[in-house]
């Protein structure tokens, strides 16, 4: 397998990971996305979990961002709805195989 489409696989299984504990969440307390963002912070371990997460996020964003304008990667942009709606670990491999489609 090539890294190109080793960084694919990741894509697909980082976001059936995470989506198979939103889902559970999602199927015991409904689509209630204020108690889903508070659950994020629910104790010091979730809280320190969920903080690390979104600042790495926000620190790929400006990166693969200035590296997508330097590589001219196209559809760099796919990164803000896959970290919105899955996480970094769609994200991030998906930039990766994008920027090796070139």
């Amino acid at each position: 397998m090539n890294v190109k489409n080793f960084y694919l696989v990741m894509a697909v299984f980082g976001t059936l990971v995470p989506w198979l504990f939103f889902g559970a969440f999602f199927a015991q307390h409904g689509p209630d996305i204020p108690l889903f963002l508070q659950s994020l912070f629910v104790n010091g371990a979730a809280g320190g979990f969920s903080a690390d997460v979104l600042i790495t996020i926000l620190i790929f964003w400006v990166w693969s961002w200035r590296d997508a304008a330097e590589r001219n990667v196209s559809r760099w942009w796919l990164v803000l709805p896959a970290s919105f709606f899955v996480g970094l670990s769609l994200a991030l491999p998906l930039y990766l195989y994008l920027r090796e489609r070139g």
